[in-house]
């Protein structure tokens, strides 16, 4: 048995169903043991997509995916997604080759030191030296990958060490316990909320890790708490509730701020500063925190937690429940929600061309069913999705808003018809984003694998567009000239459709989500809605 073979046998002892990547010569021997594997190895067009990949199938399951690069370029082709997938909290292993370990101490074709360039996108790395060892770092590049907070690894398999002779057992992974809350904590929180005069909840992206929002329910239920998600968070709580909020995460003013700004206590359950940084929506510190979560509260002068409740969040939610008395529903709930979902609404038979976001929103409401899964790629689209689609399950919405790269949502799409196939999927890009990922139509024409590509098409980078007009009033170096998509999509063997009027699109959507293939789907968006947007919230007077 040599050292791959026994990679490969701690990796089957892991639960790995799928490898994404390209071989590369350094990765030779790894390739030949994993031909005689039960892992499947899913060649993709770029390590890149290779990444996005794993890290949206880790994110929707749970599951540490792999992704597999060669050194030096493909390995560096590899760190955008695993770095993504490290601020995004998504369980990822990333395996590289590496010359032999007599070049290593020596300049040499394509060596670059790859254990020191993934150490700040990862939360551990390490080189294989030792075949004896390879148990060992796989378990903990497993376990350190899935623990709270999950993220990315990294192990690099030097060409030499992979052919070695090897022995060894793989060692089999535990299931991961977190704490019961303190009663000492859970008093205090429960002091501090009903003292409150406006207590409400900020829900993050823990919460659909820990498989929470049931308990999350019952708490807002009981306590008659108003609860916003973060765009990771979306979701959580299910946006057709009276008690939701929906999403908060722009800088501006919006809707949702006016309950966070009315808050005298928000209970942050699940929440990560990297989803929406609390000065932001903490601006003057005059809250008070109680911190939910199963590790403890970073160090932030505006995220400043009163009390920490460390413990799984299930228990946690499920204690507050029990401890604190009923509250009524808070003034002015029933107008703000009125407001915040009164919004979409408007849009919903606006036929102006080209089409308004808001219409496309709302079309691809109407297109989906409740356990669909659609993927936002980033850019203007992504504000957007997270303001206004209303989620009504927990990861039914992935948009990276750690990392926040764009290229993620064609891959990502085709991870999650791996992770479901029996869901409808939708990627929503922009066309800039589009371009940089697009050679994975190919990869997911070959794998079998059917989802609409949504293209917001405008010509130009959107969002930074947005943000030059807004600090400039005027925009430089962010356009660019589109290929004709329709023939790009023929080109691949896909079929390609173009909206040509706003009334094309929802039954074009429904007509694609129907193939049993990749699709595209160009419509053409009016992204002056994007300063109307920003002028609509700089005049934006709370109705509570």
């Amino acid at each position: 048995m040599t050292a791959a073979d026994l990679l490969v046998r701690c990796l089957e002892a892991e639960g790995v169903e799928y490898i994404f990547g390209i071989p590369g010569e350094e990765t030779l021997s790894l390739m030949d043991s994993l031909s005689r594997s039960r892992i499947r190895f899913i060649l993709t067009r770029h390590e890149g997509g290779a990444a996005f990949m794993a890290n949206v199938y880790g994110r929707l399951t749970g599951r540490p995916a792999v992704c597999l690069a060669t050194l030096g370029p493909g390995a560096t082709n590899l760190l955008t997604g695993v770095a993504d997938a490290y601020l995004d909290r998504s369980p990822l292993v990333a395996i590289t080759g590496q010359v032999p370990l007599s070049q290593v101490h020596k300049e040499a074709h394509q060596y670059i030191n790859l254990v020191e360039i993934f150490r700040p996108a990862t939360k551990w790395n390490a080189r294989i030296e030792n075949p004896g060892v390879i148990p060992e770092v796989v378990r903990k590049a497993f376990k350190l990958a899935q623990q709270e907070k999950p993220g990315a690894t990294h192990l690099e398999l030097p060409e030499d060490v992979a052919g070695m002779e090897a022995e060894g057992e793989p060692l089999f992974p535990a299931p991961i316990s977190y704490p019961q809350p303190s009663p000492t904590a859970v008093k205090e929180a429960s002091r501090l909320i009903e003292q409150a005069s406006y207590p409400m909840v900020l829900s993050g992206h823990g919460v659909i890790r820990r498989d929470a929002s049931r308990e999350l329910a019952t708490l807002a239920h009981r306590l008659s708490l108003p609860v916003a998600n973060t765009f990771m968070g979306m979701g959580t709580m299910d946006c057709r509730d009276e008690l939701s909020l929906s999403t908060v995460g722009l800088h501006e003013r919006d809707w949702v701020m006016c309950g966070l700004d009315r808050a005298d206590v928000v209970l942050a359950v699940g929440y990560d500063a990297v989803e929406y940084e609390p000065r932001f929506w903490n601006r003057g510190r005059t809250k008070r925190l109680i911190h939910l979560d199963t590790t403890p509260a970073g160090v932030d002068a505006h995220y400043n937690p009163e009390v920490e409740m460390v413990s799984e969040l299930k228990d946690g939610l499920l204690a507050l429940a029990q401890t604190c008395s009923p509250r009524p529903e808070p003034a002015g709930q029933a107008t703000l929600r009125r407001f915040i979902s009164g919004e979409l609404a408007q849009y919903w038979t606006d036929a102006s061309f080209p089409v308004k976001p808001q219409r496309v929103i709302a079309d691809l409401r109407r297109a989906l069913g409740e356990e669909d899964i659609l993927i936002s790629d980033v850019g203007a689209h992504k504000v957007w999705v997270a303001r206004l689609f209303p989620a009504y399950r927990p990861n039914t919405v992935v948009i990276s808003n750690g990392f926040a790269s764009m290229g993620i949502a064609i891959p990502g799409a085709m991870a999650a018809k791996l992770a479901f196939p029996q869901r409808k999927v939708v990627a929503v890009v922009g066309d800039g984003g589009f371009m940089m990922t697009a050679a994975e139509l190919e990869t997911a024409k070959r794998l079998g694998l059917s989802f609409v590509v949504v293209v917001w098409a405008d010509g130009g980078l959107g969002m930074i567009e947005w943000k030059q007009l807004k600090r400039y009033g005027r925009s430089f170096g962010v356009s660019f000239t589109n290929p004709d998509f329709v023939l790009l999509a023929r080109a691949l063997g896909l079929p390609g459709f173009r909206v040509t009027r706003t009334e094309e699109f929802l039954p074009t959507l429904l007509q694609a989500l129907e193939l049993d293939q990749p699709s595209i789907i160009e419509v053409p968006v009016d992204y002056r809605e994007n300063l109307r947007l920003t002028e609509k919230l700089g005049r934006l007077v709370c109705p509570i």
